[in-house]
C-alpha cells in the first residue's frame, strides 16, 4: 500500500509540475495527437474531438518490467509518452519506466526538454547528475524514495545489487526526449569524424573504432 501511495504521490508532483511545464500551453480541454497528419508544428495537431476516445489516454506499457535484452548495459526504458499516449499532447507531462539487470546501467544522458523526477520501484541504485561547473551530485536511492535530475543536466542510474531493479520516472514534457552521450558520439550518422574524437578525448584513433563495435556489438 506505502508503494502504491508513493507512486500515485509521483504522478501528482508530475502534474503539478506541468502546470510550470516547458512545453506550449493547451488552449482546449484535450488536443489528442493527429500521428497520421503530415503537417509539422512544435507537437502534434489535434484529432477532431468527435473521433477521441477513452483509449487515447489510456496505456498498459509501463505496468510489467521491460524485457532486458543481452546488451552491455542491462537496462531497458519503456517510455508513456505522446508517441504511446495522444491524448498527452499539450498536456506538459509524461512517464517511463527503467528496468535493471543486476548491476545494470541507465547510462549518462540528457533530457533537453524536461526535469526527471524517479521514484525507486525495487531495488538500490547510485544515481547522480553532473552541474555545468562539473560538479557531481550523487546519492545511493532505495526502494520506496525519490531523486530528482534537473533538465538538460547529464545525469546516470546504476543498479547496485546483483538483483534486479526498477524505477519509474516522471517528467514536464509530453516528449522530454533522450540523449545518451556514447551512442550520440560514437554511433551518430553519419560518423563524427575520428580525429575529431581522438582530440576530443585525448585517444589514439585506432581505439576508435573499438568503441565503436563495443556500442554496437
Amino acid at each position: 500500500m506505502a508503494v502504491i501511495k508513493a507512486v500515485f504521490a509521483v504522478v501528482l508532483v508530475a502534474f503539478a509540475v506541468g502546470a510550470f511545464a516547458n512545453d506550449p500551453d493547451m488552449l482546449q480541454d484535450v488536443c489528442v495527437a493527429d500521428r497520421t497528419s503530415g503537417i509539422l508544428v512544435n507537437g502534434f495537431t489535434c484529432k477532431a474531438i468527435s473521433t477521441i476516445s477513452s483509449g487515447d489516454f489510456f496505456f498498459t506499457g509501463i505496468s510489467q518490467p521491460g524485457q532486458i535484452t543481452n546488451n552491455i548495459l542491462g537496462s531497458k526504458v519503456t517510455g508513456a509518452n505522446v508517441q504511446d499516449i495522444p491524448g498527452l499532447n499539450t498536456l506538459g507531462v509524461s512517464m517511463a519506466r527503467i528496468d535493471f539487470a543486476p548491476y545494470g546501467l541507465n547510462p549518462p544522458h540528457v533530457h533537453p526538454r524536461a526535469t526527471e523526477m524517479i521514484f525507486v520501484l525495487e531495488g538500490e541504485l547510485y544515481v547522480g547528475f553532473i552541474t555545468t561547473n562539473n560538479k557531481l551530485i550523487s546519492k545511493v536511492v532505495k526502494a520506496g524514495e525519490v531523486f530528482v535530475f534537473p533538465r538538460g543536466l547529464a545525469h546516470f542510474q546504476k543498479n547496485m545489487l546483483k538483483y534486479p531493479a526498477a524505477v519509474l520516472g516522471a517528467f514536464n514534457s509530453q516528449l522530454p526526449g533522450t540523449q545518451q552521450f556514447a551512442a550520440a558520439l560514437f554511433s551518430s550518422s553519419p560518423s563524427v569524424p575520428n580525429d575529431v574524437l581522438a582530440q576530443a578525448f585525448n585517444i589514439d584513433e585506432k581505439d576508435i573504432e573499438k568503441i565503436r563495435d563495443g556500442l554496437n556489438p
